[in-house]
């Protein structure tokens, strides 16, 4: 049994220097760090959306190593991915336990976790529907123009947040720039393996710098009182869900927010990787869902596939899946462990927005390069438009800006990704030329092989 048709891959180790693919892997001392990488990388939006919400931090770090391993046994550890907090819960959690983001803990989390539980279990409808139908209408549905708009979109939505972390004070902004220029002189001058690491190292050099100008009296000290104060194991905190119909049709809805962020996921790997992953996408939907749900019977918030991991890997080029699993052993690890928490809440909001900044920027850049490899011609109405407005939405609406139709919200991401693909779909040219339509079955993929492939999955 090979790589090809095994379930899970048999990891070849890649010591080349180059592009590592899903299914190879780097000698085991430089995977995991690059795994630590990893839970960096994601520890400080999964710790910020719980936080924001009244959730218990380590609980939601507990499930996101959970939810990830869950995803890696659905899709036989063929897409690289890691599963954090999902920000898409924010505006309707808040909504429907009437609980103003930011405020400390939510007194009505179980409300909250009945509804994450139904959006989970309608997200497992769509993925059984792509299973069993297949996945080429989320294809016609979602071409390159939509998909790479959707991504670029979440690294633009993302991108105020970064700028505000990094600019909190003069000082943090210098630190921010610190930070970034650590990391881009480590991706590209530093030796060997040290290079795969620009993200865990850039943000040590800004951490330390940081520390050392606040003992010499430049900038302000690093407080580890909470630090010292943490135990190194505790249970994390555990919650009932309670069903209330208000709360379901609230949240319930979120569902297609993840489905279409998981979509621009695999695009996005997809189009790093130069491998067509779409095949995947209804295992990795059901991966996403059962992990969602999970979390939801015990107090954890929904996940989603983590835009900051793509960006890790837009940086190191490495994307074995085998890294992930050790992401997530650590992560389970940590949510015992209070003490890593306060750590990791010492990182000063500088370095993390320098961090950030560098990551939500290669999101970004992705999906202009998406763009390029499914040829997306922009000369077009009919794909300049639907681009052009969706970005603009998803740029525009940040910092928890909704549009309400009823009870349920719609945040800047999901917006942008709905008006993308209606416009596109009113818009399109219904009798395109025959080279165009020959590279539109190229694109959705007519190959005999991988026909045959997907029928062995579905």
């Amino acid at each position: 049994m090979n790589s090809k048709t095994g379930y899970f891959p048999r990891w070849k180790v890649n010591t080349s220097g180059g592009i590592v693919a899903p299914d190879e892997r780097l000698p085991w001392g430089p995977s995991l760090l690059l795994g630590v990488q990893h839970v960096l990388a994601m520890f400080g939006s999964t710790v910020v959306a719980p936080l924001l919400m009244g959730f218990p931090p380590n609980t939601a770090i507990l499930f996101s190593g959970i939810g990830t391993l869950i995803f890696f046994l659905f899709v036989g550890g063929r897409v690289p991915s890691y599963l954090g907090s999902s920000f898409a819960f924010l505006g309707v959690v808040a909504t429907a336990t009437g609980h103003p983001l930011g405020t400390g803990p939510n007194p009505n989390i179980s409300v909250a976790l009945g509804g994450i539980i139904t959006a989970g279990v309608a997200y497992a409808i769509i993925a059984i529907v792509v299973l069993i139908v297949g996945y080429r209408w989320l294809n016609y549905l979602m071409p390159g123009v939509v998909t790479g708009t959707v991504v670029m979109v979440i690294g633009l939505n993302l991108s105020v947040s970064a700028i505000k972390q990094a600019a909190t004070t003069p000082f943090d902004a210098w630190m921010a720039l610190v930070t970034i220029i650590a990391v881009a002189l480590v991706s590209v001058y530093a030796p060997g393996l040290l290079r795969r690491l620009p993200i865990l190292l850039g943000g040590i050099v800004g951490y330390v710098v940081y520390a050392l100008l606040g003992l010499a009296g430049v900038g302000p000290k690093i407080d580890f009182t909470q630090v010292s104060k943490a135990a190194w194991i505790g249970i994390p905190q555990f919650t009932t869900p309670v069903f209330h119909a208000n709360a379901i049709s609230i949240i319930t809805p979120v569902a297609i927010i993840l489905a279409a962020e998981n979509i621009g996921h695999i695009k996005a790997v997809g189009a790093m990787t130069g491998k067509n992953l779409d095949k995947y996408l209804g295992r990795a939907f059901l991966g996403d869902s059962v992990a969602t749900i999970l979390a939801g019977f015990f107090g954890g918030t929904g996940v989603t596939t983590y835009a900051e991991n793509i960006g890790v890997m837009a940086v190191n080029r490495i994307y074995s899946t085998l890294i992930f699993v050790i992401a997530s052993c650590i992560a389970i690890l940590f949510g015992f462990c209070p003490k890593f928490g306060a750590i990791v809440s010492t990182i000063p909001s500088g370095v993390f927005g320098g961090l950030s900044i560098v990551l939500f920027g290669l999101i970004a850049v992705t999906g202009g390069r998406i763009w390029i490899e499914n040829k997306v011609d922009f000369s077009k109405s009919s794909n300049l438009i639907p681009a052009g407005v969706a970005l603009i939405i998803g740029a525009g609406m940040t910092g928890g800006l909704a549009v309400q139709f009823g009870t349920i919200a719609i945040d800047g991401i999901g917006l942008a990704t709905f008006a993308s693909i209606i416009l596109y779909q009113i818009l399109k040219e219904r009798n395109p030329q025959p080279d165009e339509a020959a590279f539109a079955d190229a694109a959705v993929g007519t190959d005999p092989t991988e026909e045959h492939v997907d029928a062995e999955q579905r």
